[in-house]
């Protein structure tokens, strides 16, 4: 307890910052969303596989965001790195991911 104290004594975590980063970390993962899901429509994913799919491309762009942007350290950015990194729109994305993934499966004709 004291060392988490002690941390944010050294960097305080500033609520507009960490509000911020949630919209910036929510404007990405809807947007992958959507394109993994014209993606997915265009491989001529169905079912079960699609949405493997989509969790495989959310998770992945979690990882990515982790290791370029947050530098390994997600604590600095956000309030809770589990919650607000990686499950983070996971449902709210999923309705961007339908909706392009229909798109593009019949676009294609698959």
């Amino acid at each position: 307890m004291a060392e988490e104290q002690h941390a944010l004594l050294i960097s305080p975590i500033v609520s507009e910052s960490v509000q911020h980063n949630a919209r910036v970390l929510s404007n990405i993962h809807s947007l992958t969303s959507s394109l993994s899901g014209l993606t997915a429509g265009t491989l001529g994913l169905s079912s079960l596989s699609g949405f493997i799919f989509y969790l495989l491309t959310h998770l992945l762009v979690s990882a990515l965001i982790h290791t370029t942007m947050c530098k390994g350290t997600p604590r600095r950015f956000f309030y809770s790195t589990i919650s607000d990194l990686w499950g983070s729109e996971v449902v709210g994305g999923l309705m961007g991911f339908v909706l392009t993934w229909t798109l593009g499966f019949n676009l294609c004709g698959a």
